[in-house]
């Protein structure tokens, strides 16, 4: 539905009824997880019949579900209009930025493909198609839930699409997602991911959810972060910075950066002295993630050697660094990967 509380009580009230009805509504969407109006059998018919109307259920088709030995799960869904997208759920989540965690995490997309054309990403390949609406990215973690049987209590916003370029969605979404009447997840365990879009970063520090933020940085100098990720060319890294400082100056939560080892491109010692530096000033912890292949892009990860080189030296800088053992390489683990698969398929299939 991506309705809010407070949005559902003008639509309602609009109509004619009371606002304790929009709370009524919320307890059957998020609470006993109805997936019809028609179900809700507290609500007058006269109600349930202006809900369907005003607001139809759209079909959201899990398509594809791949599963990994350590149990990690892609899920591949099918939106209303056709167009595919990608979540990613992990029972038992990997340490990140040091910190060891036996959550249940989903990784949700914000977006059908993404605009960024970050060079070694799946999920830009075919370009930007649209938005998601925020009961679209709400509705990833409700269906994950009872196709697993169990709560998601930790969300990252990591998976198709810059979370940032889709900002008053994703604001709605978080809304959602945090509120005791939505699904009630502490906004300590979300965490929203950016390549680096600085005006949104600080729209989101002063965000009412204080979600965490973890940046995409994948390299510590401009002339090696342009090489890789465009946008670094209308937000350089001193205005990048610039908006992290504004962020932790508003949230007393550590930033954390993002850094996708890449062979002969990122992953010299002297951008790990930097990337030390730069961490430091912020305060942030470094999660490195070896690169995952991605057919039909040059890139390949480093060997173990220089990722063990590159993180001990960025740990001799005076930073928290882990190095990000990826789960689920047999179910096209990169982001994007699947859906593009999926779309090459269905289209040999109708050839």
């Amino acid at each position: 539905m991506g309705q809010t509380l407070d949005t559902l009580t003008i639509e309602l009230a609009a109509l004619g009824h009371k606002s304790y009805r929009a709370r009524q509504v919320m307890e059957w969407v998020y609470r006993k997880r109805v997936e019809s109006f028609e179900a809700m059998t507290n609500l007058p018919a006269e109600l349930r019949a202006q809900l369907v109307e005003k607001f139809p259920v759209a079909n959201f088709e899990q398509v594809r579900l791949g599963g990994a030995a350590d149990t990690t799960r892609k899920f591949l869904f099918r939106l209303p209009d056709g167009q595919l997208i990608e979540s990613v759920f992990i029972p038992a989540s990997p340490a990140l930025y040091g910190m060891t965690s036996d959550r249940k995490t989903l990784c949700v997309s914000t977006q059908v493909g993404c605009a960024y054309g970050c060079k070694f990403c799946a999920s830009g390949l075919r370009g930007w198609k649209r938005n998601l609406v925020a009961g679209e990215i709400v509705a990833q973690v409700m269906h994950v839930e009872r196709a697993t049987g169990g709560r998601v209590d930790n969300i990252v916003f990591m998976g198709m699409g810059e979370p940032l370029a889709n900002y008053e969605n994703l604001s709605r979404a978080l809304a959602i997602l945090n509120a005791p009447w939505g699904l009630e997840i502490g906004a300590r365990h979300i965490t929203v991911s950016t390549s680096g879009l600085a005006p949104q970063i600080r729209k989101l520090a002063d965000h009412a959810v204080p979600v965490r933020l973890a940046i995409s940085l994948h390299a510590a100098t401009d002339a090696v972060r342009e090489k890789i990720m465009p946008v670094n060319k209308k937000y350089p890294l001193a205005d990048l910075f610039d908006a992290c400082a504004y962020f932790t100056s508003r949230r007393k939560q550590k930033l954390g950066f993002e850094y996708i080892l890449i062979a002969h491109v990122n992953d010299s010692l002297e951008q790990a002295r930097l990337l030390a530096k730069h961490a430091r000033r912020l305060d942030a912890k470094v999660n490195l993630i070896p690169y995952n292949t991605v057919e039909g892009l040059p890139w390949e990860r480093p060997s173990v050697v220089r990722q063990q080189e590159f993180v001990r030296t960025v740990r001799a800088g005076g930073v928290v660094a882990t190095i990000r053992r990826e789960k689920g390489h047999d179910i096209d683990a990169a982001c994007g990967q699947l859906r593009l698969r999926v779309e090459d398929e269905l289209a040999a299939a109708t050839a």
